[in-house]
Parts: structure tokens; sequence; C-alpha cells
């Protein structure tokens, strides 16, 4: 047997992890958050995330894998502020540099356009936080809920 065919057989050798007698399924983290980027349910891509705006559906219409686990709390904003901020920058900074326009002209472009794209931006976020959460089976989609001991204890959280 050739080097390169050795090299060939064991990369296509994928070892699959398994704890105690249950196989966990497969949950694709690129895939789950395309799939909450889209407003689908990270589980089968077929059902709504979301109910309202922001509210997460308490489970999938389609396939029932309950949603009401999340806690994506402040992070889909953070992310928000961070893209909308560098865009809106990028776009102030470059606009300036072709076009001398006055402050009121500058307000006028630039804060609707900064809170349009926010608003655009906070659902598909959310939803792709979520679909993260799920994918690493984060704040009880793994089975069972966050304990006490998942925590950091409080002289360490400093």
């Amino acid at each position: 047997m050739k080097d390169g065919d050795r090299m060939n057989e064991t990369s296509s050798d994928v070892a699959t992890l398994h704890l105690g007698d249950t196989p966990i399924r497969d949950r694709p983290i690129g895939r789950s958050i395309g799939r909450g980027l889209f407003n689908r349910c990270p589980n089968c891509g077929q059902g709504r995330m979301f109910g309202r705006f922001l509210k997460v559906n308490d489970t999938c219409t389609t396939c029932g894998e309950a949603l009401h686990h999340h806690r994506a709390d402040d992070f889909p904003p953070y992310i928000v502020v961070t893209i909308v901020g560098h865009l809106v920058l990028g776009g102030f900074m470059m606009t300036e540099m072709l076009v001398s326009l006055s402050n009121w002209q500058h307000l006028a472009i630039w804060v609707p356009i900064t809170v349009l794209g926010s608003l655009a931006l906070m659902q598909p976020v959310k939803g792709g936080v979520v679909g993260l959460q799920w994918a690493l089976r984060m704040h009880g989609f793994g089975g069972h809920e966050d304990r006490p001991e998942d925590e950091l204890p409080a002289q360490d959280r400093t």
C-alpha cells in the first residue's frame, strides 16, 4: 500500500462521538445559524422561528422542537450595533471624502439608514444566535436545564 493510499483511507474514516449508549444527532453549526438567519427552525428548517418581531415561538410548528430554551439576551443587539456602526461609519467617511455636505444633510441621510438597518438586521441576527445556541446544545437545548454548577462561582465572574 502506498503512502497516498493510506492517507486517503484514514481521511475518509470519520469518528462519531457517542456519550453513553445514546448516539447524539449531528447539529452542524453553520446550517443551524443559516436556518436561524432565515427565520426557520434550526432543527428541521421548515417551521417559522418567530411568532412576532423578536418573540421566538415556544416550539416549532412543523417538527415540534422546543425553542423556548434560548437565552439570546443582549448578544444580537451587540452584533447589530457592530455591523451597522461599521457600515454607517464607512459610508459617512466615504461620502464626506467625495461630497461636502452640511451636518443636517448628513443627519438626514445617516440617521434613517442607521435605524432602518438596525431594525432590518435584528430578527435575522437573533435567529442566528438562537440557531447557534441550539447547535451547541446550550441553555436547555442539550436535553437538560442549566444547573448552578454550569455557571462560574461568584468570585470567578470578574
